[in-house]
């Protein structure tokens, strides 16, 4: 693992890249694939389960947020320990992960559960979708503690290198996922037809699954009482950009999908077909981000500057190079891809609409999502968070609402004027960056 982890500091950084994504590609191909199987099967059995899926999509991202971010956090702390050769504080960094993260699942299980009701109220009118809403986002927040330690986990993994064993328990974890789904919603081979809490059930037991996997090579031994505080403090630190950035992602997409619910809840589930389809071609950015976030911190805390601008480089080109798959797809054939989900005519006529123009922000999503990866991969909280708390408070929902003002058409312009605006101010911080760091 030591070795593994020297490596971010001298071998070629294409090489390390090439090397590290395509485990990360494919456990999120994967990932990505059971939440298309999941919308599929569920859009089978209903379309209301179909929209509760939507209305849920938040919450789930803000579970995410508090898991994942927490995560990142103990990856950027340790990467960078490893980079000073401190294995042993790595190491208790690493320790704390696990009972911290099940304080976390704790605290969230029991907020959610209560909370549910009012949030699916907010959301819709319609009382089969609230009571679908209550039901499944019940079950997949109470029972998230597989999410939780699976993150953290995979993420200690990942910061010494180790690509493989998290790949291979997000595969098992999806695949089980799958497997699960139309055997409990439709209640095949003498199994109780659960309808959308069958799929519920299926993806708390493809997380537990892959928990289960990690658990061996990831688990660190719980340090000395005594490190928990400043350890935390340096772990939420370096996590807090990517839970702000991932809370932000649940306050603009609920914010969303408030504006677009006075229009229809046709509009809602296509706002949420379109985050299924996003998960499956964004897998090349989230999987370059995933990498450079160790190879970033290890050689930031070295100051060997050179190397963290041509990771950041090459992870954009790469990047920008791949999403053009996506923006052809969502061009050429948005009607095929919503077929796969629903055959409402309204949504599919919307959504067409929705998908062409959301395509155009794919390339400057590129960069905008990706600065404030690079930030807060070199100890640059601040600035993180303001890239991202721009892009999701002060642009998403308030040009969302202002476009929507105009007619429904317009409202999907948010995506790319968002995009093309934040992209600009991470690329000016970026310069400034380098200033300063060339100054100092």
């Amino acid at each position: 693992m030591k070795q593994d982890s020297q490596l971010f500091g001298t071998e070629k950084i294409s090489k390390i890249l090439w090397k590290m994504a395509p485990p990360v590609m494919l456990a999120q191909l994967i990932q990505a694939l059971y939440n298309i199987v999941d919308s599929f099967f569920v859009g089978r059995y209903s379309e209301s389960g179909l929209t509760a899926l939507s209305i849920i999509y938040p919450i789930q991202l803000l579970m995410i947020a508090f898991a994942v971010g927490t995560g990142v956090g103990i990856n950027t702390c340790m990467a960078h320990y490893l980079g000073l050769s401190e294995d042993e504080k790595a190491d208790e960094i690493g320790g704390i992960g696990t009972p911290l993260t099940l304080f976390m699942w704790a605290v969230f299980a029991v907020f959610c559960y209560f909370f549910m009701p009012a949030y699916a109220k907010m959301s819709t009118d319609s009382a089969e979708v609230i009571k679908e809403v209550v039901m499944y986002g019940r079950i997949v927040c109470v029972f998230s503690f597989g999410l939780f330690l699976e993150s953290i986990w995979t993420k200690i993994l990942q910061a010494n290198g180790n690509m493989k064993t998290p790949m291979i328990a997000q595969i098992a974890g999806a695949v089980t996922n799958i497997i699960l789904d139309p055997l409990l919603i439709f209640g095949m081979f003498g199994l109780p037809k659960m309808g959308i809490a069958g799929a519920a059930t299926a993806t708390v037991v493809g997380q537990i699954v892959a928990a289960l996997i990690v658990m061996r090579r990831g688990f660190r031994k719980s340090p000395a009482l005594s490190v928990y505080l400043p350890d935390i403090r340096k772990i939420y630190k370096m996590g807090i950009p990517n839970i702000l950035m991932q809370s932000a992602y649940t306050f603009y997409i609920f914010g969303l999908n408030m504006v677009l619910a006075t229009f229809s809840d046709q509009a809602v589930t296509v706002l949420g077909l379109y985050y299924k389809w996003q998960a499956f071609f964004f897998i090349p950015l989230g999987a370059m981000q995933t990498c450079i976030v160790p190879i970033l911190s290890y050689n930031y805390a070295t100051m060997k500057i050179d190397r963290c601008k041509k990771t950041l480089s090459l992870a954009l080109i790469y990047g920008v190079s791949l999403m053009m798959i996506g923006v052809l797809c969502f061009e050429l054939m948005p009607g095929q891809m919503l077929h796969v989900f629903s055959h409402d005519a309204e949504v599919i006529r919307i959504g067409k609409v929705a998908f062409r123009i959301i395509a155009v922000s794919f390339i400057p999503l590129v960069t905008s999502l990706t600065f404030p990866v690079f930030f807060q991969a070199v100890g640059k909280a601040f600035t993180s968070s303001l890239l991202t708390v721009v892009r999701t408070v002060f642009l998403f929902v308030p040009l969302g609402y202002a476009f929507s003002r105009i007619g429904l058409n317009f409202f999907w312009l948010t995506f790319p004027v968002t995009d093309i605006i934040t992209s600009i101010a991470g690329f000016l911080l970026y310069r400034r960056f380098l200033r300063f760091t060339k100054s100092s």
